[in-house]
């Protein structure tokens, strides 16, 4: 497409191949994902594979997006982003929300190979073992990243790591730090406990507490934490291969906690209980 022209049409040969990307089957085809919205995509920008390649490669924008978010436009290009210029119905096509904000990115597949996090030497880790909502997915990846975890690992029974929900609800944390995908769960455990890593299993019905587990001292090492399905939890072939199962006490009346919620308190709470007083994890 010539400079300065712009996208009119939602069946121009660009457009439709990042229509595309929404289906799972083809982002695993094309090793390419959607990032929407200027956060995620002011992220992407910033993102770069461990060779030092862009993760952004193409941007669709409006108009008033254009207008709007200038920085990120020319932060984009800066990159080498393929930058197109399109009408509002023409970016609205490829989005997968209700209500599009005019930035539509299209990225490189940015998960790194699970021997690569274990070679890290990880101290907090999330593994997320038959989490099957893209939306739970994408807000416990936020919650690990807040808390300052490692690195997150997703099991070969969870949802795709790139459905549009999940990427979403990360908030842009997926970007900074290192996922690992399609992990079975014994293989995650064996080389996580390999690389001296404890692994406690998330569960409700856990014969261990978390407030015992601190109390104890036992939360002081590196830690790795398996989070289980939102509606079943952990089957009982994921929670024998942990070193403990823990659950997270209920002290009112409330029947449980979600799965974003209880990640949340499991990974900080050992973020707290791996740093010193005064200390701050880098």
């Amino acid at each position: 497409m010539p400079p300065g022209t712009q996208l009119t049409s939602a069946r121009s040969p660009r457009v439709a191949a990042a229509r595309r990307l929404a289906r799972r089957s083809l982002r695993g085809r094309e090793r390419r994902f959607l990032a929407e919205g200027p956060q995620a995509v002011r992220e992407a920008v910033a993102h770069r594979s461990a060779d030092g390649e862009a993760t952004l490669r193409e941007l669709f924008v409006s108009p008033e997006a254009a207008e709007r978010y200038a920085e990120v436009v020319e932060a984009a290009e800066a990159v080498g982003a393929r930058v197109h210029r399109a009408d509002p119905e023409v970016v609205a096509s490829i989005s997968q929300t209700v209500t599009p904000q005019g930035l539509v990115g299209v990225c490189a597949f940015l998960d790194r190979p699970f021997a690569e996090v274990l070679a890290a030497g990880p101290r907090l880790v999330a593994v997320l073992a038959h989490v099957r909502d893209p939306g739970n997915a994408g807000t416990v990846l936020r919650c690990a990243d807040a808390a300052g975890a490692d690195a997150v690992v997703l099991t070969d029974a969870s949802v795709d790591l790139y459905n549009p929900k999940a990427v979403r609800a990360s908030v842009g944390s997926l970007f900074h730090l290192p996922v690992a995908v399609g992990v079975p769960v014994a293989e995650a455990v064996t080389g996580l406990r390999g690389a001296g890593v404890r692994v406690l299993a998330a569960d409700g019905g856990g014969a261990r507490d978390l407030d015992d587990e601190l109390d104890e001292g036992t939360m002081g090492g590196p830690t790795a934490w398996i989070f289980g399905n939102e509606a079943w939890g952990l089957p009982e072939e994921t929670t024998r291969l942990a070193d403990a199962v823990v659950r997270v006490p209920i002290h009112g009346a409330a029947e449980s906690l979600n799965l974003a919620t209880a990640a949340a308190v499991c990974l900080y709470a050992s973020a707290r209980a791996q740093r010193r007083p005064g200390d701050r994890r880098p």
